[in-house]
């Protein structure tokens, strides 16, 4: 009878099964969880990239037009984009001395205030801009939250920069945005 017993393979699939269908589950969830976690990724990168390349290509702008544009980048990173995503446009440009100067700024978002106009940029890489030119930096910040916290239990920080210099102009102009 003993024989008979070990001999029997009836089930045997069903037992394979429970154990390798927990660990397939995991890796399966951790996979789209590292997915998500990509394209939130490539979604902050190209939110920045396009924000700036709009503000880039017209010789002047306006606080409305900002507003736009910033609205754009939100839409970009959505959605994915939660609560704490703060985008900012800046306007630098050098001075005779050769000292980047904010000439506008305007931002969306808590993390990632507005600069104040005539301060000096001083996070811009080594000669980036001459004396006289500009250029348009867009920032953009947020905390990504994964689906699953026990496989990605902790926030991950995306901070991205691009620079664009004006297309049509020298220094791209903003009448109405505020100090």
């Amino acid at each position: 009878m003993l024989n008979r017993i070990l001999a029997d393979r009836r089930g045997v699939s069903a037992i394979e099964f429970a154990l390798i269908a927990p660990v397939m589950a995991l890796l399966y969830l951790g996979l789209a969880a590292l997915t998500l976690c990509m394209m939130a990724e490539r979604r902050a990168g190209h939110a920045t990239s396009v924000v700036g390349d709009l503000t880039s290509q017209a010789p002047a702008t306006s606080n409305a037009t900002l507003n736009d544009i910033l609205t754009i980048g939100n839409t970009i990173v959505r959605p994915a984009a939660p609560a704490d995503l703060s985008i900012r446009i800046t306007n630098v440009q050098s001075d005779a001395s050769g000292n980047p100067r904010v000439i506008w700024s305007k931002s969306t978002g808590t993390a990632l205030p507005k600069l104040a106009q005539n301060s000096i940029v001083a996070d811009l890489p080594a000669g980036l801009i001459s004396v006289n030119e500009s250029i348009v930096k867009t920032d953009l910040r947020f905390n990504y939250d994964s689906f699953i916290k026990q496989i990605l239990p902790r926030q991950i920080h995306f901070s991205e920069t691009y620079y664009h210099r004006p297309r049509r102009t020298e220094l791209i102009t903003c009448a109405d945005c505020p100090p």
